[in-house]
């Protein structure tokens, strides 16, 4: 079994933002993290979910995912993002992820489970803490829904 561990941050919405996750299984334990000049909280938990699951190098993995998004968990859960799939994700934000989360879900046996925010599960605090020096750093990511590379390229001197 693999355990991930999830947060995402942003200053703003949209900001500056990041995620962190943390894959966990036996003695194995991986951190990642990425930073973006402008995005949103909800882009950047789900980011931090599918990141983790494409850095998973077999398929049929079963994986325990923890995260403090409810937009997340319970847009899984729930089946909500089945039904705006149909739908076509029709006055829906997070198309583009959604279905790159739903690609690479279709590879594993997951589970999610909700843990409280800022709650002292030392897990989510360690993602909590990766996300948001993530979108610290200097050279951020671009979030293609808010910016293109020639935005970033205009700004520099």
């Amino acid at each position: 079994m693999i355990e991930i561990f999830t947060d995402g941050a942003s200053s703003g919405n949209p900001g500056p933002g990041g995620y962190g996750a943390i894959l966990r299984s036996g003695k194995h334990y991986k951190e990642l993290s990425e930073g973006f000049r402008k995005t949103t909280n909800n882009r950047m938990e789900l980011l931090a979910v599918i990141k983790a699951l494409e850095a998973l190098k077999s398929p049929n993995q079963t994986v325990v995912i923890y995260s403090d998004s409810k937009y997340v968990i319970d847009a899984i859960d729930k089946k909500w993002v089945y039904g705006w799939l149909q739908k076509g994700f029709k006055d829906k934000k997070n198309k583009d992820l959604w279905l790159r989360y739903l690609d690479v879900s279709k590879l594993h046996n997951i589970k999610f489970i909700w843990v409280r925010g800022h709650a002292g599960h030392k897990e989510n605090e360690r993602c909590d803490e990766l996300a948001v020096a993530a979108c610290k750093q200097k050279n951020l990511s671009i979030d293609s829904v808010f910016e293109t590379e020639a935005d970033k390229s205009s700004l520099q001197f």
